[in-house]
């Protein structure tokens, strides 16, 4: 499949799925164009925390997503340092560092993407500490770990990130929580520069997914000219 082709067919395949949620009344309305806050979000949260997975990690890199909120709150009632993506990438420094033992706003307040930004310090890569589990939004994803997010790059770009940096490998887990609606049998496109998550949770399911498969870093080629203006961090890798 040709650029165009694959785009063509991601859409369609988040078209559909945004319009089987709303239809079951699984997301709220306006859920186009979004990484979908679905029914059963702090059902899949409250499943992923009792996966071995999630008890052996102790510094959490998730999206700034609301659908991920839950998940991001108990990982800061936990004592976890989270990480989580600037909306957008938006800055020099693109991840929000938050640390429970030091945040002096409720946990709940400051795990949002609103919040975060109010209290939490702004960092880039360097530094990061190793992560050991990813959270990520989806709109799209299959069982064997293909995920089609809402179609602007920054999950791909985040992870392509912290593997430049050495702050991920193999080894880390990469899981995304979504309604079971969102989960679908069939193939779906992708690209060298997307990532397949290893695990998928639904409020009723864990879904174990194939060998992991990610970028080796940042890939100069698939990045735009607009992509490097919007996203200052990208702008050494355009560069080399």
């Amino acid at each position: 499949m040709t650029d165009t082709e694959i785009d063509r067919a991601k859409q369609a395949a988040r078209e559909r799925v945004w319009n089987l949620l709303e239809r079951a009344g699984a997301a709220p309305p306006g859920v186009h164009g979004h990484i979908p806050d679905f029914a059963g979000a702090d059902q899949a949260a409250a499943r992923l925390a009792e996966l071995p997975i999630w008890r052996a990690a102790t510094v959490i890199k998730s999206n700034p997503d609301k659908a991920q909120l839950p998940v991001r709150v108990r990982a800061l009632h936990k004592g976890k340092l989270l990480y989580m993506a600037v909306p957008k990438l938006a800055t020099p420094a693109p991840f929000y560092l938050l640390d429970p033992a030091t945040l002096t706003m409720p946990l709940e307040t400051a795990a949002s993407s609103g919040g975060a930004a109010k209290t939490a310090r702004t960092i880039g890569v360097d530094e990061m500490r190793p992560v050991d589990l990813i959270v990520c939004g989806s709109v799209v994803v299959n069982r064997n770990g293909v995920r089609v997010g809402k179609g602007a790059g920054y999950s791909d770009i985040e992870v392509a990130l912290l593997t430049e940096a050495g702050l991920i490998g193999p080894e880390t887990t990469i899981v995304t929580t979504v309604h079971q609606l969102q989960v679908v049998e069939d193939e779906l496109p992708e690209t060298e520069h997307d990532f397949r998550v290893d695990v998928i949770v639904t409020p009723d399911d864990v879904i174990e997914c194939g060998s992991p498969m990610r970028p080796n870093g940042i890939m100069a080629g698939h990045l735009n000219a607009q992509k490097v203006r919007d996203i200052p961090v990208l702008k050494p890798y355009a560069d080399r």
